[in-house]
């Protein structure tokens, strides 16, 4: 194996990690609990569900990814990151960034948005959102 070729592989494991919740139709995730999520995460910690969320963002100011940087997110309006080209559709949603929207949003980004550019699919277990949310509110 060449070297500098595991490191490739692992991004590669962790981006394919991130693209969806892992679940086909009848089958169990093999993702943690909502008990390890809570327990893995104390505040101001990056927590254990945040990963599939940082394989497109990123956490420093201005410093974008495939989707926005998400310093700041929590109590701004939706597109306020001046450094990214976000959708029509996200530019003219009027929200703004609390708990129930985040909430909504992680849930069900293209149903709260219909025409966004983010094409994941959501966070299914309302803990993982709630671990995300909190994680958010300290960036």
């Amino acid at each position: 194996m060449k070297r500098g070729s595991g490191i490739a592989l692992v991004a590669l494991s962790l981006a394919l990690a991130g693209c969806g919740s892992g679940e086909r139709e009848g089958e169990a995730a093999a993702a943690p609990s909502t008990d390890q999520v809570a327990v893995e995460a104390a505040p101001g910690d990056r927590p254990v569900a945040f990963a599939r969320c940082a394989t497109c963002h990123q956490t420093a100011p201005e410093r974008n990814g495939v989707g926005p940087s998400l310093a700041g997110v929590y109590g701004a309006p939706a597109a306020h990151e001046p450094t990214y080209a976000y959708s029509k559709a996200m530019r003219a949603s009027g929200l703004v960034w609390d708990d129930a929207t985040l909430d909504a949003y992680l849930a069900d980004p293209r149903g709260l948005v219909p025409g966004t550019k983010m094409v994941f699919p959501g966070v299914r277990d309302p803990a993982e959102r709630a671990a995300i949310i909190e994680y958010l509110k300290t960036l």
